[in-house]
């Protein structure tokens, strides 16, 4: 189980973004983060007709590492570290360390 997912707020730590917030769009296995609205780059595209492909320079998000965002945390207003419990029922779920909340209901 991974401490950020897919649909997570995540708010930037550290880099050109700090403390912008955005929601996690791809988590990639290498330890990299797609956030909507983060970290967009411009990328000069070639035109395909084949597939219909205008050329021109295109804006996108570019990945950033997971230590570089946290878990946003709507009580605190801030970014939260997060653990793991088991609950009675024999689920895991992610926590939030401050608030001793859990994080998926």
């Amino acid at each position: 189980m991974r401490r950020i997912k897919k649909g997570d707020e995540v708010i930037v730590i550290a880099g050109k973004d700090r403390g912008r917030r955005g929601t996690v769009l791809h988590v990639y296995p290498n330890d990299r983060v797609v956030v909507e609205g983060i970290n967009v780059v411009k990328r000069h595209t070639k035109p395909n007709p084949n597939r219909g492909i205008s050329g021109g320079i295109v804006e996108q998000e570019a990945p950033l590492h997971l230590s570089n965002v946290m878990l946003y945390n709507p009580q605190t207003k801030k970014g939260d570290r997060v653990g793991f419990r088991m609950l009675e029922d024999g689920r895991k779920v992610r926590y939030f360390k401050s608030t001793d909340e859990v994080v998926d209901a």
